[in-house]
């Protein structure tokens, strides 16, 4: 089992920034991409970031790409999505996952262990 613990939502206003922090733990040699998803409300949940923990090869969706940053700190086992220039468009809960797939995967069902996720609220 990998154990995954998101913290860092929040609410700002538009044109705002948020670093969002997954701490894991457990089995975490069992997988080997950790990825951002958000699910905003009455919508399917959406791949935001990915990023090999071993390489540190990322992939972004379209929609953030250049507005967020994945990156990891191995030595304490956390993964961060740090957010700017946000949009009210990208009010969501945000779910932190792990699985043993291709970074460039951005299947939600791929993904193997999933954390409770962190509300994340953009004012316009």
């Amino acid at each position: 089992q990998v154990q995954l613990v998101e913290s860092g939502g929040g609410l700002v206003p538009a044109g705002g920034s948020l670093r969002l922090s997954c701490a894991f733990s457990g089995r975490t040699f069992t997988t080997n991409t950790m990825g951002w998803f958000r699910q905003a409300p009455g919508k399917e949940r959406e791949f935001v970031a990915a990023i090999r923990r071993s390489t540190g090869s990322t992939s972004y969706a379209d929609s953030v790409n250049a507005r967020f940053t994945i990156s990891k700190d191995n030595a304490k086992n956390t993964v961060y999505l740090q957010m700017n220039s946000l949009k009210p468009e990208d009010t969501a809960v945000y779910y932190c996952a792990s699985g043993s797939i291709g970074v460039l995967d951005t299947t939600a069902s791929n993904y193997r262990y999933w954390g409770q996720g962190t509300q994340v609220t953009v004012s316009s």
